[in-house]
């Protein structure tokens, strides 16, 4: 038996997943662990990793490290995504990372790398046939588009949570103003314009994940009283109702979004610049439903090493 540990250090928050591989190819999930690092927080222009962000991040590789060299026979595979790759002093945090966490070693993966994470991660474990993928990070956005369970295209843009919030709401996060939603919302619209495939992707579901995508569900599954409201993997959920809670959310002020159930603290103020991706590509798309995947990256990486066990068997 195997334990394959999976780190993917994204721009606003680093998680780890842990997974039992049996003889047989069968595994089972036997820990998940999260911690808000905020890593592309306040980046800006120069594109540099500031020493807070770098310091809360490093600190949680710490507490990582710790949970998973209590398994024996562990595989582990550390990627690191948006923030990292655009970062211009990316060589400096990764040999801090090496130094301070004795040895760890991350890779930065492309945004086609990540896409295809996604992909993986989604076709193994949804019905996903035929469906635009989006996972918007704190940094950036993937979409593939899926038909007959092939990735046709995939794309990965600029745009996250994180980012998106600093652009267009700065220090104005407290209380949203019209001008900003609508700058934000033409912004994004135009990324998608530019990105020449989409088009092709007209009518079909949308399979949202990342963080923000993810708090969109359980916001609605918190409010109609369901039962693991945290379970979302495989929800659904119409254009009216993703609306409704997106009207909700910007029609708040800070204090009052910390108090909607469902949304935790410490994405309150990123969570408009978060979801304005979704609601805006459900439009583009004309698209009548989403569904959500609790899988991305880390599952997608998991399914990759299980195809390589089985070859190597051959």
């Amino acid at each position: 038996m195997e334990t394959l540990a999976v780190i993917d250090l994204g721009s606003n928050s680093a998680r780890m997943t842990m997974t039992e591989i049996h003889d047989d190819g069968s595994y089972k999930v036997i820990q998940r662990v999260k911690r808000m690092v905020r890593l592309s927080q306040a980046m800006g222009e120069e594109e540099t990793l500031k020493q807070p962000a770098m310091d809360r991040t490093i600190q949680a590789l710490k507490e990582f490290q710790e949970i998973y060299r209590q398994q024996d026979d562990i595989t582990l595979r550390a990627v690191g995504t948006a923030a990292i790759r655009m970062a211009k002093n990316q060589a400096e945090f990764l040999q801090r990372v090496k130094d301070e966490v004795d040895g760890l070693e991350i890779e930065v993966i492309s945004g086609s790398m990540e896409a295809h994470y996604d992909y993986l991660g989604v076709i193994n474990t949804l019905p996903a046939t035929n469906c635009v993928i989006m996972d918007t990070g704190g940094a950036s956005c993937e979409l593939i588009l899926v038909q007959n369970g092939k990735a046709q295209n995939l794309i990965s843009i600029p745009i996250g949570a994180v980012n998106l919030s600093e652009k267009f709401f700065k220090n104005r996060t407290d209380v949203f103003r019209a001008e900003d939603l609508f700058w934000e919302t033409t912004f994004v619209n135009r990324l998608f314009n530019g990105v020449w495939w989409l088009h092709k992707g007209q009518n079909l579901p949308v399979v949202a994940l990342g963080g923000s995508n993810r708090t969109l569900a359980k916001i609605f599954r918190k409010q109609s009283d369901m039962i693991n409201f945290e379970d979302i993997h495989g929800y659904r959920m119409s254009v009216e109702q993703v609306e409704q809670v997106y009207a909700e959310i910007i029609s708040k002020n800070l204090e009052e979004r910390k108090k909607i159930p469902g949304l935790s603290k410490d994405r309150a103020d990123i969570i408009a610049g978060g979801i304005t991706p979704i609601v805006t590509i459900l439009r583009y798309l004309d698209s009548d439903r989403i569904t959500f995947s609790q899988n991305g990256v880390r599952e997608g990486i998991l399914f990759e090493h299980l195809t390589e066990l089985q070859e190597s068997e051959k």
